[in-house]
C-alpha cells in the first residue's frame, strides 16, 4: 500500500484550504498513493473561531468525499463538528475530529486527549471523543489519533490489539523548545511499542510557507514522518508544505510482532 503524508499549512477560510486538499490529494493520486493524509485542522487553522466551519461542517466533508472519490484515493484530514457545552447552558463546544473517506471508506473520530498543556487549554472551547476509531482499506486495518493522542502509548497499543497495521497521527504541533524533537521522538516511540507503522502528519511551518498565523496558535512545526514498526525513519519533511510517499508492506509488520512481540509479551495481569 502506498501512502502520502501532505504536509500542508491551512489558514482561516475552509474554501481556499479545500482547494489545498483538491491540488494536493490530486498529487498524491498522481503518485500513486492509495491513502493521502492532512493535518489536524485542515478545515480551518487554530487561532480563528472554530464554532462557525463546524456548523457547516458536513457541507465542507461532502465536498471532501468527492475529492477523493474523484482520485480513487482515501483522504484523511482534520475537521470540527459540533459539540456539547462543558455544562448546561454553557458555551457551545466543538469536536475537534478526523475524517477519512475515499472509496468504501466514510468515518469519523473525535480527538480523545485534549491539549491541556504548555499552557493551553483545548478543553475551554473543544468537547472530548468517547472512543477509539479504525478502518478498513485494501486489506489494511489503520487506527486514527490526533495530535496530543501521540503521548499516550496505550491508545496506538489497542489499536494494534485490534489488528491495526497502521495509526495515523494528523497534528498541529505547537512550536517550543524541544518540541520537533519530541515530536519525532513520540512518532518512533509509538511505532515501536506497537509494532505497527505511524503516519504523523503534522501542519508545516507557518513563517516557511509565507502564511501569517494569529498569535499564540498553535500552529505547527513540521517535519512530518513516516515511521516503520521497527523504529526506522522512512520519511521526514522540513519545515515547508511537502508531500511524503512511503510504501508499507504488511509482512513488515508481521516480522516486527515476531521478532519483538511486545504486544504478546505485555503484562495485562497486573493491570498494566
Amino acid at each position: 500500500m502506498r501512502i502520502a503524508a501532505a504536509q500542508i499549512v491551512t489558514g482561516e477560510d475552509p474554501q481556499q484550504n479545500l482547494s489545498l486538499v483538491r491540488e494536493w490529494t490530486a498529487q498524491a493520486a498522481q503518485a500513486g498513493a492509495d491513502l493521502v493524509v492532512f493535518p489536524e485542522a485542515t478545515q480551518r487553522a487554530f487561532g480563528y473561531p472554530l464554532g462557525p466551519v463546524a456548523e457547516t461542517a458536513w457541507e465542507w466533508a461532502e465536498e471532501v468525499h468527492l475529492i477523493a472519490q474523484r482520485h480513487g484515493i482515501v483522504v484523511v484530514l482534520g475537521m470540527f463538528t459540533p459539540g456539547e457545552p462543558a455544562e448546561p447552558g454553557g458555551r457551545p463546544r466543538v469536536r475537534n475530529t478526523l475524517l477519512a473517506t475515499g472509496p468504501s471508506v466514510y468515518v469519523s473520530y473525535d480527538k480523545l486527549h485534549l491539549y491541556d498543556a504548555f499552557g493551553f487549554q483545548e478543553s475551554r472551547t473543544v468537547e472530548p471523543g468517547e472512543r477509539r476509531v479504525s478502518f478498513d482499506t485494501r486489506g489494511v486495518r489503520i487506527g486514527l489519533a490526533t495530535c496530543y493522542d501521540i503521548r499516550f502509548p496505550q491508545l496506538f497499543q489497542a489499536y494494534a490489539n485490534d489488528g491495526a497495521h497502521l495509526s495515523l497521527v494528523p497534528a498541529s504541533w505547537q512550536t517550543g523548545p524541544r518540541k520537533v524533537e519530541q515530536w519525532r521522538t513520540l512518532a518512533t516511540a509509538r511505532a515501536l511499542d506497537s509494532t505497527q507503522y505511524v503516519v504523523a502528519c503534522g501542519q508545516g511551518l507557518p513563517e516557511a510557507a509565507g502564511v501569517q498565523a494569529p498569535e499564540k496558535a498553535p500552529t505547527g512545526v513540521g517535519h512530518s514522518l513516516i515511521v516503520s514498526p521497527t523504529g526506522e525513519i522512512l520519511a521526514e519533511a522540513g519545515e515547508a508544505p511537502e508531500l511524503l510517499i512511503a510504501d508499507i508492506d504488511m509482512a513488515t509488520v508481521d516480522q516486527a510482532r515476531q521478532a519483538l512481540p511486545v504486544l504478546a509479551n505485555a503484562r495485562t495481569d497486573l493491570g498494566l
